[in-house]
């Protein structure tokens, strides 16, 4: 039996005053939020990851913007987490300053199906 431990995300001490731990889908969701919200250029040894989806919030909204946000997306869950999930459904929505990304997905290696909705915010000094 595999004792597989991952740390949760955001970074936490838990109840017991320890580092939080996640179970392996939980673990999944919290990689997909981090490729999510990080921008390419964040990561010093890894200046490539991300998908840049918060970059594009203050874009004019327009059926052009949410085709290019849904490509980005896709783009990234693939190179990134390609061997990890199988992506069933997606969606992005990008309204006022919020950026709403709706996930269906299989994790593969457990074979768990899973529905994520994860919502991203910037705030209006953030863009300068």
């Amino acid at each position: 039996m595999n004792s597989r431990t991952d740390l949760a995300f955001p970074f936490r001490i838990d109840r017991r005053g320890r580092t939080a731990d996640a179970g392996y889908d939980d673990h999944v969701r919290d990689m997909i939020e981090q490729l999510l919200f990080t921008s390419p250029g964040e990561r010093v040894m890894r200046p490539d990851f991300g998908c840049g989806l918060l970059d594009l919030v203050f874009a004019p909204n327009s059926p052009e913007l949410a085709a290019a946000l849904r490509l980005s997306v896709q783009a990234a869950l693939q190179r990134w987490l390609g061997d990890v999930i199988e992506v069933a459904a997606l969606d992005v929505v990008s309204e006022d300053n919020v950026v709403r990304v709706e996930l269906s997905y299989l994790v593969k290696p457990t074979g768990t199906r899973r529905d994520d909705v994860f919502e991203g915010r910037v705030r209006h000094d953030d863009r300068y």
